[in-house]
């Protein structure tokens, strides 16, 4: 079982500090979110300054709205990253379901999800080395793989889900251990009757804030903030938030047993101390 850390999005230039710290430490992976119409850094941009800040932790996105985003222009961003980054870039990708992101992009909300299966089957093509259409060359730099970057997949719904095994990718869940086995069964069954071979990488992601009084009333405040979007259903996920060590240990042995491959503390909490509070939660 791995742990990775989620970076919080409402301080970009402390998140150097953050970074250092996860690198020296035991976790795998850094994750940071992606809106549009939100006060948060971009991921990619952020990701590859982290990228030359650290050594050997892996940078992934969680997940990245492609449909907002010019695909060629994605796959170069990608592409570049992976190779920058030593092969640490992991390309977590979903549809969103904020509508004035999509007002932003200029991109439609009801159609967001058959533009991802364009988007991806266009991003391997041009990972490969293909020319981009009859009149345009291919797109560089390549990648370290002809794959490309490693991808996650994030959602919900069915054709969320099953676009792990039709792609060939991993998914990342934003559940409670109380029904990510489902989702986990069925991303599973997606990969059997795709035909792929072994197994898709499986990660979930909690929201922590382990410290004191304050920093869990400002993650709390973070956290309210974003997910004011929801309505009610904000109240859910605040009141998924984990904020002791006891806790924390128990959803990670939790989505042990739900066969996860890593488990993504996500924190909204600001202090930079967390990271090593965490670590010593995780031992």
């Amino acid at each position: 079982m791995h742990i990775g850390l989620g970076l919080p999005i409402s301080d970009p230039i402390a998140l150097f500090d953050w970074a250092r710290r996860a690198d020296d430490g035991p976790f795998s992976t850094l994750g940071l979110l992606d809106r549009l119409v939100y006060d948060n850094p971009e991921p990619l941009t952020t990701l590859a300054a982290l990228a030359g800040a650290t050594r050997r932790i892996r940078l992934q996105t969680e997940v990245l709205l492609a449909p907002l985003r010019e695909t060629a222009l994605l796959a170069k961003q990608a592409a570049t990253l992976d190779v920058l980054s030593g092969g640490r870039f992991i390309l977590g990708v979903g549809v969103g379901g904020r509508a004035d992101d999509h007002v932003a992009a200029g991109t439609e909300l009801r159609t967001r999800g058959r533009r991802l299966d364009a988007q991806i089957g266009l991003l391997h093509r041009l990972w490969a080395g293909a020319p981009f259409g009859p009149d345009c060359g291919p797109i560089g730099p390549a990648p370290l793989s002809p794959a490309g970057p490693e991808l996650l997949f994030g959602g919900f719904q069915p054709a969320a889900l099953d676009r792990v095994g039709r792609w060939g990718g991993g998914f990342l869940a934003a559940a409670p251990p109380s029904w990510a086995g489902t989702l986990f069964n069925t991303v599973r069954r997606s990969w059997q009757d795709h035909g792929r071979a072994g197994a898709p990488r499986i990660v979930a992601q909690v929201n922590v804030a382990v410290g004191d009084d304050d920093l869990i009333a400002d993650a709390r405040a973070s956290m309210s903030a974003y997910y004011a979007f929801a309505g009610d259903r904000s109240k859910f996920m605040l009141d998924g938030l984990l904020t002791t060590p006891a806790a924390v240990r128990a959803t990670i042995a939790r989505f042990d047993e739900l066969g996860a491959d890593e488990v993504m503390l996500y924190c909204y909490g600001r202090d930079a101390d967390q990271v090593d509070r965490l670590a010593d939660v995780i031992g």
